[in-house]
Order: structure tokens, then sequence, then C-alpha cells
């Protein structure tokens, strides 16, 4: 039986409620919202427009709720997989942490790191070998930060989301400088001129991309182990940042809007960019170009920071791969799983430069699987309440098992939303997921008798 690791050798609690709350702003903050904010103004005028980014982060902060309670009550730096390996077994914790290794996580930081790429190389261009090299490198540089200090890693995340604010406040500013656009009711009109009515399938539509924008709260319960304040800690952080969010996200709309009108912004397909060309004439490209990059660098830094927490957390329970799931004590850092994840996202990134899909692509890609695993992590909300009411829960969902449930509805109807409306990508997705099944299956397949219950 392996031996309890020393206290040196585990998270340790660090982070104040104030740091943790703008790192966990840094797990959801990014440029996602200049990429969504069309499609969302293509399916949702006038006021239900802003309705639908209010009612996306209201419902995300119900989601939070739940995440709230599981990682007060089992702090873990494995944040959402040990709550569902607690509450459903280790297949399914497995299963998830191979979804953040091969589809969420590391694809994440391919995608970002070629966005990065493609807006550096509008400035100074480069060819098809120098740009995957620029690629790969701003990983390889991310992932050598992160091997450095814990605090090294999280300082640099502080910094960048406070660079990306500043970037986000020149949009919304810009905003206010260009004459307004007469507001329109509806988005942009077909070419004949009528505009149809808003059909129920392309709310959904509208709400997946919203959601895509407010995604990563669930991450921030990779962090219930380094905070200081076991009662209030996680709390401020995941309620403190989704609102933090909804206030950002709502004044960069309103300024996109204003400057570009519903049928302008459903149109472009670079809103920030035209907004600032109108607001700075040729300078606004290049200060769009500076905010991308900054929050690209950003989330790629979030995302090795959450995913190697979370390949620590599974490797470390696992015997074959105990040898990566290991905590520097010295560093404070998982560095091994900072290694894979950042090395296996490296390998991504390199193989984009031969054969790359586009923004949406990527959004059908990942959102089913996104979708599934909150869908289980709210039933492991009820089913840890009921199998463990002994232990303590400083922070309790409000109006339990209420707020679960209802979350478990949402989040059904938008995993069916998302294989239905996103096409083939989003199959893709689920027969990777799928692949991760395997494993298990054949073992116990081969040795039934081996079966493991769920984590008491």
């Amino acid at each position: 039986m392996p031996s309890t690791p020393s206290s040196a050798s585990q998270p340790r609690r660090h982070l104040g409620a104030v740091q943790a709350t703008v790192l966990a702003l840094g797990m959801i903050l990014t440029t996602d919202v200049l990429k969504t904010a069309p499609t969302v103004a293509a399916n949702a005028g006038g006021w239900s427009f802003y309705g639908l980014w209010v009612l996306g982060g209201v419902i995300s902060m119900v989601g939070a709720l739940c995440y709230v309670e599981m990682a007060a009550a089992f702090p873990d730096a494995g944040g959402e997989y040990a709550f569902l390996r607690r509450a459903w077994g280790p297949q399914v914790g497995a299963l998830l942490a191979w979804s953040r290794f091969a589809i969420m996580h590391t694809g994440w930081i391919a995608l970002m790191a070629w966005m990065f790429a493609d807006y550096a190389a509008a400035l100074w261009p480069m060819g098809p070998a120098t740009r995957t090299a620029f690629a790969v490198g701003t990983v390889a540089v991310l992932t050598a930060v992160n091997l450095g200090h814990v605090r090294m890693g999280f300082l640099t995340q502080s910094a960048l989301v406070l660079l990306v604010a500043v970037g986000f406040g020149a949009v919304v500013a810009a905003g206010w400088i260009v004459p307004a656009v007469p507001p329109t009711l509806h988005a942009a009109a077909p070419a004949g001129g009528h505009i149809a009515p808003l059909a129920e399938g392309h709310i959904a539509t509208a709400l997946i991309y919203i959601f895509l924008a407010y995604g990563g709260w669930s991450d921030t319960a990779t962090l219930s182990a380094e905070v200081r304040s076991t009662r209030y800690g996680m709390l401020v952080a995941s309620i403190g940042s989704i609102a933090m969010l909804m206030v950002i996200y709502l004044a960069l709309n309103r300024a996109m809007v204003s400057g570009l009108g519903f049928e302008g912004l459903a149109r472009s397909s670079a809103p920030g960019a035209d907004l600032a060309r109108r607001a700075f004439g040729a300078k606004g490209a290049v200060i769009i170009v500076a905010i991308v990059g900054i929050s690209t660098i950003a989330s790629i830094n979030s995302t090795l920071i959450v995913g190697a927490r979370t390949t620590y957390a599974a490797t470390r329970d696992s015997v074959a791969l105990r040898f990566i799931g290991q905590w520097h004590g010295g560093r404070g850092t998982p560095a091994r799983a900072v290694i894979a994840e950042g090395g296996f996202a490296m390998v991504l990134t390199a193989a984009a430069g031969v054969a790359r899909g586009g923004f949406s692509t990527m959004v059908a890609y990942m959102t089913p699987v996104y979708w599934l695993f909150i869908l289980l992590a709210m039933g492991a909300a009820i089913r840890l309440r009921l199998r463990h009411p002994e232990a303590e829960r400083p922070i309790k969902t409000p109006l339990f098992p209420l707020f679960p449930l209802a979350f478990m509805a949402m989040a059904g109807w938008m995993l069916y939303a998302s294989l239905t409306e996103l096409g083939t990508g989003a199959l893709f997705g689920a027969a990777v997921l799928a692949v991760g099944i395997v494993p298990g299956a054949w073992r116990r397949w081969r040795s039934p008798a081996t079966r493991v219950a769920p984590a008491a």
C-alpha cells in the first residue's frame, strides 16, 4: 500500500479571497465574447439580447453555488474530478480526466495558441512554419512559467487578467466615442428584408454561445485546496468572478451594439476590431490584436493551471500513472502534470499546423462533452449530500435540491441542443470521449470481481 504523502507534497492554502477571485476571473475571462456576440445577436435582438446575457450569468451562478458546496466540503486540487470520482466511482472520474486531457484543456490551449499566432501574423507576417513555431513556443514558454514556483504562475495570471480588463475597457470606451447606431429590435434581416420570427432552436444556439463565454466557472473548484478561507473563500471567488464577468460582458455588448447596431454586430466576424477601427482608425486594429494576444496568453496560462491540477489528481489515483501525480513541495506545483499537460498541448498545437479547424468547429467539438459532465456533477451534488450527511459543509446550496435539479434539466437540454444544433463536430467530440471508456470496460470485462465502488 503506498505511503501517505507528506504535507509538503500536498497543495497548501496560500490564496487569499481577493487573489483567488482574480484567478477565478482569469479562468473564465477571454475574448470569447468578441467571437460569440455576433452569433447571439443573429439569434436574439433588442432587450432579449441583453436578457440572455444576464440569464446566462445568473444560471452560471446557480451552478457555481452547487460546486462551491462540494468544493468547501471536499476540497481537492482535482476539483470537478474529485467530486465525480467520490460520487460516481473511479471510472467516471477517469473518464472526466480523459476528456479534460484529450478534448477540453489541451484542445483549448492549442486553439488559443493558434489564435495568438494568427493575430500576431497580422502585424508581423509569418510563413506557415514560423507561425507553427510561434504557437508551439507560446505554449512552451507558459509551461515553463508554471514549472516555476506557484507564485510565478499565479502572479503572471493576475497581471494578465488586469491587462485584459484594461483592453476590454478600451473597447467599451470605443463604444462611447463613436456615434451611436440607431438600435434595431431584431437581429440582421435576410437579403429579402423580411425578419423571420425567433425560433426556440435559435434561442438554444444563442445560449450555447453565451454559456461558452461564461464557461470555465466549473474549473475554479481546482483552487479549493489552495484557498486560505475554508468557509467563504470559494464562495467569494466563484460567485464574485461570475458577477464581475457579467458586468464586463454587458458593458462590452452594450458598446458593440451602440457602435455597430444589432445588424452590424450580427454580420461582423470581428466586432471588436470593427468598433475599434471606427473609434481609433487604423490604430484600432493594433489595439484589438494586443487585447486578443494578452487574452489568449491569459487563457492558456489559466488552462495550464487548471488542467495540470486535474491531471495531477487523476494520475495520483492511478497505480500506472502515479509517477505523474506528484506535487512538488518546494515549488508548490504539480510539476510533472504541468509537463504532461503542456507537452501534449504542444503536440496538438503542432498538429494544428497541418490541419486546423475554425472557432465554431472547436465549439462543436467541446460543447457536448462539457455539458455531459456538468450534468453528472449536478447529480454528484445531490448524491454527495445524501451519501455523506456527516461531512462539514461551510456553504450549502440554497433551495436544495431544487437548484441542482433545475441545473441538471438545463444541462440535459443544452447537451441535446449541442448534439442537434452544432453538426458533426459535436459527434466527433463524443467519439473521442468514447475512446476513454474502452480501458475501463476492458478491465471490468477481464476482472469483473475487481470492480470498485464509489469512494466512501
